[in-house]
């Protein structure tokens, strides 16, 4: 009876900080910000080194499309990893969708194994890694005008067009997208370490354009409103001097009798 009331009860204390220990940790030697930017998409591709035809495998293979007035393409789908291939007639083929390097081999494997079954003598060669996408959350708002400003020969921003500033950076040689979120899609990488790399390069910079971030006035002797806490007190024009009869200088022309206007006509 008691260890079904235990079960119910759910986990314990202890079995909680095993499950939370056991959860990977940021290396922080390789991401000193804490955030690891997560991969969403890799593209590569593949030689086959020999003609197809294309309507022979998009008739033989499975998972298989082929509309040469939309696309001069065979479409190729497979569920793990869950990646696309365009297979062409010249023998090239991109893959698609991969979420790991590792995946993006694996896939333009198994699609090699494809086309290779549906009658062709093709060779496996030239794989390489075109473009990898990621993304991350920095976890504040950004001041994407002053971003904009601040670094104009990098950035381009027009949130009419487009809600995000895009980010060109030379090294790594990669694209960001920043949003006023905080999110962040980093694109145009050849390899995993350049998005890291450029995600830590522009982290820095982001927590400068943090939104809420204002500039304190100095807390200083010459300054009693900030140590108060209160707002300083608005500068006033001294009161004009006065005479010892009593009486207030005024500018000149202010308050002359007006000895060249003609005077009252009797009877009006």
């Amino acid at each position: 009876m008691n260890t079904s009331l235990a079960a119910a009860a759910g986990p314990s204390v202890q079995e909680v900080a095993a499950t939370q220990s056991s959860e990977p940790s940021v290396d922080l030697a390789n991401h000193p910000s804490g955030i690891v930017p997560v991969l969403q998409n890799i593209v590569a591709t593949v030689n086959l080194t020999c003609k197809l035809d294309l309507k022979h495998i998009a008739l033989r293979a499975r998972n298989a499309e082929y509309n040469p007035k939309r696309f001069a393409a065979v479409i190729i789908r497979i569920r793990d990893p869950k990646t696309t291939a365009l297979v062409f007639a010249s023998g090239k083929m991109v893959v698609t969708g991969a979420k790991s390097e590792q995946a993006s081999l694996l896939a333009a494997k198994k699609f090699a194994k494809i086309i290779q079954s549906c009658e062709n003598s093709i060779s496996f060669t030239e794989f390489k890694l075109q473009n990898i996408v990621g993304s991350c959350d920095v976890k504040f708002p950004i001041r994407l005008e002053g971003l904009a400003f601040a670094h104009e020969k990098f950035c381009s921003y027009e949130p009419e067009l487009f809600p995000g500033l895009i980010y060109r950076m030379l090294v790594p040689k990669v694209v960001l997208l920043i949003f006023v979120s905080g999110k962040v899609v980093l694109t145009g990488a050849k390899e995993k370490q350049q998005i890291y790399d450029a995600f830590e390069n522009i982290y820095a910079v982001l927590k400068m354009f943090k939104k809420g971030d204002v500039p304190a006035p100095a807390m200083t002797a010459s300054n009693p409103a900030a140590l108060e806490g209160r707002a300083p007190a608005l500068a006033l024009p001294a009161p004009a001097a006065q005479s010892g009869s009593g009486a207030v200088h005024l500018p000149p022309g202010i308050g002359a009798p007006a000895a060249h206007l003609p005077p009252a006509t009797a009877g009006r």
